[in-house]
């Protein structure tokens, strides 16, 4: 009844419920293309599942054998999923936040070290925004955070991160990008936002960003190396007078 993917994972489970002779608990999705003979219409969403699994003390017809008990959680995974979404992302700028961004980090060192797949990382600040909140109110101060923010998921790839790090301060995780296209992406980046952010200056005083460019090197002990590097980049950027790109 069950298609061979999703009936081999069921195996498999049945499997280690066997040899480990104690409950073993599962959660699964479910949808009608794991059925075999169903038709395509079918709920926009999988079903999901907890599977609790007993092996018995006794056999039937000579075999070993389980029993699985299954109960609907989509309501409960659901709930799950929006609370996990809300504990990773900014409320004003809908990025990921730093928790987020950290986890993120570490996997990819771990698969830089692992794998040697390249991996930069993109800190950047806005230039003036403290002016611009002084001159026209923290609310235009939020539409400027936001109209960041709006660049960023339009630029960016779906396997790139893009987080609020603090403040006005936000950081992009590109996987699988060596640093020369990381530092030319930084480029574009900083052209869109100073023509987007032109329509907030206030006077002379014009929104810009300031961008530190670094990608994960053997000499890192960590990802926290990486971010330090970005971090120097983006204060070398500022001193050298803003609204520029510097690599690390």
């Amino acid at each position: 009844m069950i298609n061979p993917v999703k009936a081999g994972w069921f195996l498999e489970q049945i499997d280690r419920a066997l040899k480990a002779g104690t409950l073993v608990v599962e959660e699964y999705e479910l949808s009608n293309q794991d059925v075999k003979g169903l038709p395509d219409q079918g709920p926009d969403a999988p079903i999901w599942f907890e599977a609790r699994i007993q092996a018995l003390d006794f056999r039937v017809d000579d075999e070993a054998v389980v029993l699985w008990v299954a109960s609907n959680i989509s309501e409960r995974h659901d709930l799950e999923v929006k609370l996990r979404e809300l504990s990773e992302t900014d409320q004003l700028t809908g990025l990921f936040n730093r928790r987020k961004l950290e986890r993120d980090l570490a996997l990819q060192y771990e698969t830089f070290v692992r794998h040697a797949a390249p991996s930069a990382v993109l800190m950047f600040d806005l230039d003036n925004l403290k002016k611009i909140n002084d001159s026209c109110g923290h609310h235009v101060g939020d539409e400027v955070l936001q109209a960041v923010a709006d660049i960023c998921r339009s630029e960016l790839r779906k396997t790139d991160t893009a987080c609020r790090f603090g403040g006005d301060e936000f950081v992009i995780v590109l996987p699988n990008t060596e640093y020369p296209q990381a530092v030319q992406f930084a480029e574009r980046l900083r052209g869109l936002f100073r023509a987007e952010l032109s329509r907030f200056s206030v006077e002379d005083v014009v929104a810009t960003t300031s961008i530190g460019v670094t990608a994960m090197i053997p000499a890192d002990c960590s990802y926290e190396d990486t971010l330090r590097r970005a971090d120097y980049a983006l204060y070398e950027a500022k001193d050298r007078g803003k609204d520029r790109v510097v690599g690390a």
